[in-house]
């Protein structure tokens, strides 16, 4: 199910980019109803109201694409993605996913059973967001201030609490969440220092009385793994901890939206 509906969304990105001639930093498209099935009717409308809420778009417009009517929100991160660099190494620059991607991912999450999302590196709070659209207990981690605001004031907006958190992941104790089944998604790719970061909240996942899982981004780009291009640069990583990899989906996201491959999502988790 989910598969297919990924493999849509990509085609649907693919078709939208090669005829679009705006230009704006950033640029991602929402169905205006749903296709097939997804989202439903009522998520579609939470997708349209984080976007119409969230100051990053400037504007918006409705598009066919491929005979889906279609609502295109252009915007600009470059002052949030400057500020992002100012944090360590591990801590990547702010790249989000698309928001029918985040929520891909949410209703996956909840599909597979997890009860809390926690988003690590959670920028503007969209995967947070959309785990709460579909129906998790959303926390969001985020290390840079202004992105915290940010989160806080689109929050206030839609009416969708996220339970943000700013500072720095491995710092944070997630004894205190109340945490029964969560699932952590790591921000960043892990060949530009997302490894670290993964690392560290995955010591932290073997020390929980709780079982838990984690969503890597990866990349299907041979000149970024330099090589190694198993599980989508995260294999050093899997097996170190002897993770059970259980699933790989591709999705658009801002930094694939000129290229033909998209970003795969890998969901791990520990084995004991």
């Amino acid at each position: 199910m989910f598969e297919e509906i990924a493999k849509n969304l990509c085609d649907l990105k693919n078709k939208f980019a090669k005829n679009y001639t705006g230009s704006a930093h950033i640029q991602e498209i929402i169905p205006s109803s749903p296709v097939r099935g997804f989202p439903d009717p009522k998520h579609l409308e939470m997708l349209h109201r984080f976007a119409g809420k969230n100051p990053l778009y400037s504007g918006s417009f409705e598009q066919d694409i491929a005979g889906i009517s279609c609502v295109v929100y252009e915007g600009d991160i470059g002052q949030y993605w400057l500020d992002s660099t100012k944090h360590g190494s591990s801590c990547q620059p702010f790249y989000p996913t698309w928001i029918t991607s985040a929520h891909v991912l949410g209703c996956m999450a909840k599909n597979l059973g997890y009860k809390e999302i926690i988003d690590v590196g959670s920028g503007d709070g969209r995967i947070a967001y959309c785990g709460a659209v579909a129906g998790l207990v959303p926390h969001s981690i985020e290390i840079d201030g202004n992105l915290v605001g940010l989160q806080k004031e689109i929050s206030d907006a839609t009416g969708i609490k996220l339970g943000t958190w700013c500072g720095d992941a491995l710092e944070a104790d997630y004894s205190q969440m109340n945490l029964e089944h969560p699932v952590f998604f790591i921000g960043g790719l892990a060949q530009m220092g997302g490894d670290i970061l993964a690392s560290g909240i995955i010591e932290k996942m073997c020390k929980m009385t709780v079982t838990a899982g984690v969503v890597f981004a990866g990349t299907l780009s041979k000149r970024s793994l330099s090589g190694n291009l198993e599980y989508g640069g995260w294999g050093p990583l899997v097996k170190k901890y002897d993770l059970e990899v259980t699933d790989t989906i591709t999705l658009p996201t801002v930094w694939t939206f000129d290229q033909e491959i998209d970003t795969p999502y890998i969901h791990a988790r520990l084995k004991h």
